[in-house]
């Protein structure tokens, strides 16, 4: 029989034979099976793994995990035009730089005592999403776009002790499943039921006359979001935030803030809570991360008392300086636990600080300017997409980033458009087709800042190749 080789691996901490034993014993063991024997014996596996061999050397791992991380293929090797959600866009150098600084990079802990610069970084986040808002009052980043809108939902329904919203059925799905979990507790106390409203199928527009049939006297809130999830430019919001507000409801607006160097901000046409994704302002994509959701609303007690996450503030100190602090902390988990506004959780503390060295870098001139150029070059690349035979683009020619493109004439299905680009380089749109099956074999494309006229003409040609 074969006896078993004990490793010693110097990249994983106490994993010397001698060490472990030493661990073992001052907890009152003779080995790890004594410990596994508290398993349920139906609960075990009872056999071995099916393991490779492990690898002691550091330099062995580092070239297996390198050859199947060169099975992935990312956006530097292949033209990107894949959005819904999280986008490509331009990261200065400086972002990075700053960001990844040693008194930033642990960003997660310490408190406003002991991390001056982290919490004025923060501060400064607020004030500048506060001027490109219109809005007094904006929260420390949450986990993504989904759960400050959920919290944006709660918020509301705790106001004025309602319990429905509306929501309109071009919301992304991954965004409704989130508001789903955070609103829909059945039994629990908190349920806020879920009402979705119909949209124009010419123009993406949410069908208004759906939207006053459907409010009523137990409405808290309606949630649109603008841009919507398809790209279109919402330009009824006048005339929601009149019907929301005749019905004593508040407007909860979800946005990409970097729309809003081009776009008017929700709160001048009747938006109440903001909400949105800070992940466009500086941030790389990344896998599952890089997001953060934020929820701004003006400086009136009633909204600031219902925020469930952090707000920084800015007070004198005693010797004539400045510091800085937290706002009204007791309306947190953090202070009072269970009796807290909603649970928040981790927030994304090292976004927070990428988001706001990117929109210091770019000032309102600078983000006005990508605004400017992201309409543009999307515009001109439905254009180009929309004269080849075969392929519409659909809804309303108001949008902002994104589009819809359909090959129904074409004969040829999204998965084999999608499989074609990307023997070409190109990962096409996103396929929306389960999503929104109303809408046939369509995909959702994104061209920002990116994008110049060659590779916009490169996936035309490659598009008007696939569907032949």
């Amino acid at each position: 029989m074969t006896k078993k080789i004990e490793h010693t691996h110097p990249y994983i901490p106490n994993s010397v034979l001698e060490v472990r034993q030493e661990m073992l014993r001052d907890i009152g063991f003779e080995n790890i099976q004594e410990i596994l024997n508290t398993i349920p014996k139906k609960l075990r596996l009872n056999r071995s793994l099916n393991l490779p061999d492990p690898l002691p050397s550091e330099f062995d791992l580092k070239k297996h995990v390198s050859e199947i991380l060169s099975k992935n293929k990312s956006c530097t090797e292949y033209l990107n035009f894949l959005g819904a959600g999280c986008w490509q866009h331009h990261v200065p150098a400086v972002v990075d730089e700053i960001a990844h600084r040693s008194e930033f990079v642990t960003a997660y802990a310490g408190n406003t005592y002991s991390d001056l610069g982290k919490w004025q970084t923060f501060f400064e986040f607020q004030s500048m999403m506060g001027e490109l808002l219109e809005m007094d009052a904006v929260s420390l980043p949450t986990f993504d776009w989904g759960t400050a809108a959920s919290f944006a939902i709660r918020m509301a329904s705790r106001m004025n002790i309602k319990k429905e919203v509306l929501i309109p059925k071009i919301i992304s799905p991954g965004r409704l499943s989130i508001i789903k979990n955070f609103c829909n507790t059945g039994s629990l106390s908190g349920n806020i039921d879920i009402k979705l409203i119909d949209y124009d199928p010419e123009t993406g527009l949410i069908d208004l006359q759906d939207l006053e049939n459907k409010l009523s006297s137990n409405t808290s809130s309606v949630y649109i979001e603008n841009p919507s999830y398809l790209g279109t430019i919402e330009s009824q919001g006048d005339e929601i935030a009149r019907l929301t507000h005749n019905n004593g409801a508040e407007l909860i607006v979800g946005i990409d803030p970097i729309s809003l160097g081009l776009l008017t901000p929700p709160i001048n046409y009747g938006g109440d809570i903001v909400c949105g994704e800070i992940q466009p302002l500086g941030i790389h994509m990344n896998y599952g991360g890089g997001v953060g959701g934020f929820i701004a609303t003006r400086d009136e007690p009633r909204y600031i008392a219902e925020y469930p996450t952090h707000l920084v503030s800015i007070t004198d100190t005693i010797d004539g300086g400045f510091g800085f602090g937290y706002c009204t902390h007791d309306r947190t988990l953090y202070a009072v636990r269970e009796e807290g506004k909603d649970f928040t959780g981790t927030t994304v503390g090292l976004w927070t600080i990428a988001a706001a060295v990117y929109m210091a870098l770019l000032g309102p001139n600078g983000i006005k300017e990508i605004g400017h150029t992201i309409i543009k070059r999307s515009h001109y690349a439905e254009k180009i997409l929309s004269e080849i035979n075969g392929i519409e683009t659909l809804f309303s020619p108001y949008f902002f980033k994104e589009f819809v493109v359909n090959f129904d004439s074409s004969g040829k299905t999204v998965n084999d458009v999608n499989k074609f680009l990307l023997d070409h380089k190109i990962f096409g749109g996103k396929e929306i087709v389960k999503d929104f099956p109303e809408l046939g074999q369509s995909s959702l494309y994104c061209v920002t800042e990116i994008h110049n006229q060659e590779d916009i003409t490169r996936l035309a040609e490659t598009l008007n190749q696939a569907i032949k």
